[in-house]
């Protein structure tokens, strides 16, 4: 686990939480932050309905990326009836890669208070999710809001730095490929996936026979394990 000298991170702790919605929602994508050069977006799937509580996932892009590749993941979310919500870092990658919690913290949170606000989320299906450096967040700020995220999906991680407090337990599924040339599997198979075992948490590992990609077998591994499981 990479530990940062920083003394003055901000608090990880996100503050919103699922509600009853009282603002209306369309089904597809909508862009999150119109005005802002770095923003996001929801993607809602036609199948959604104001009585029926969806599962949720909030999606974050790898280093130099943008929310709106996480489109791949749409038609997914159309068969499993999941609403994403995928923000935009506010730099090139997100805060704790590089080194306190900040600024990203606070817009995470102000998308999934846009989300609750609008869509009826079933609160026992909130997922985080990344991919690459999206993964190394992912793991670093959900230790901190195991009582808001249940799941915890990182796709090819390369690190988990997560700030006190630890709150919490989500589910936590981690894959990675053998032949990665970015992040090299050892990281995740030899330090992530033992050090979340030994903090207790209930870790599913999956390593494929890829490079530094997130291939359609995995996201249906991945989907399959964050709605059965």
């Amino acid at each position: 686990m990479r530990r940062t000298t920083e003394t003055h991170a901000r608090n990880p702790r996100l503050t919103a939480r699922p509600r009853r919605p009282f603002r209306p929602v369309a089904p597809g994508q909508t862009r999150v932050g119109e005005g802002l050069q770095r923003g996001g977006y929801l993607f809602v799937p036609q199948s959604y309905r104001e009585d029926t509580p969806a599962p949720l996932i909030v999606a974050l892009h790898g280093g130099g990326g943008h929310a709106g590749r996480w489109s791949d993941l749409y038609a997914s979310c159309e068969r499993a009836g999941v609403i994403l919500a995928a923000p935009d870092s506010r730099g090139r990658t997100w805060d704790r890669v590089t080194g306190a919690f900040g600024p990203d913290v606070a817009f995470i949170d102000a998308l999934m208070r846009y989300t609750f606000e609008r869509c009826v989320i079933d609160p026992t299906r909130v997922a985080l999710v990344g991919f690459s450096d999206g993964a190394s967040y992912t793991l670093s700020l959900g230790p901190s809001n195991g009582d808001l995220f249940t799941h915890l999906m990182a796709w090819s991680p390369g690190f988990s730095d997560p700030e006190a407090p630890i709150v919490g337990q989500p589910n936590v599924f981690i894959s990675h490929g053998s032949e990665d040339r970015v992040l090299p599997v050892r990281l995740t198979r030899s330090g992530l996936v033992p050090m979340f075992e030994m903090d207790g948490y209930d870790v599913t590992y999956l390593e494929f026979a890829g490079r530094h990609e997130l291939t359609d077998e995995v996201v249906q591994e991945s989907f399959d394990w964050f709605l059965g499981g």
